[in-house]
């Protein structure tokens, strides 16, 4: 995300889950250029990295965002990406949406891949 409210919402989004989770070293991402891996760093289940996609868009794009995501994931040979959006008219971060494939949820769940992602 290159705009200012896209900026502010990483900013948000990672300062709530590193107080939620007790790990400074969750924070936004240095950009990565054309190998992206994610818009947070620091995430980690299993011992094994997560990456998180951010998005403050009006328009639900969630086929496309989730592919992105699972890219992400392979430049940074994460287990899975998962995308965090914006839910309208809400402001508490611990309150806006997740979302993944369920096989990526199952990968955060118990540390391990189930099928492929499509």
């Amino acid at each position: 995300m290159t705009n200012r409210k896209g900026a502010d919402f990483e900013r948000v989004i990672a300062d709530y889950l590193a107080a939620a989770l007790e790990d400074d070293r969750i924070d936004r991402r240095a950009r990565n250029g054309n190998k992206d891996r994610g818009d947070i760093t620091g995430m980690r289940a299993h011992n094994q990295r997560i990456v998180v996609e951010i998005k403050n868009k009006i328009r639900l794009a969630l086929p496309e965002w989730i592919r992105e995501a699972q890219i992400e994931a392979g430049n940074d040979d994460a287990l899975v990406g998962a995308v965090v959006h914006k839910r309208k008219g809400v402001s508490d971060p611990g309150r806006q949406f997740v979302t993944m494939e369920v096989n990526d949820w199952l990968a955060c769940l118990y540390g391990q891949r189930f099928g492929e992602p499509s």
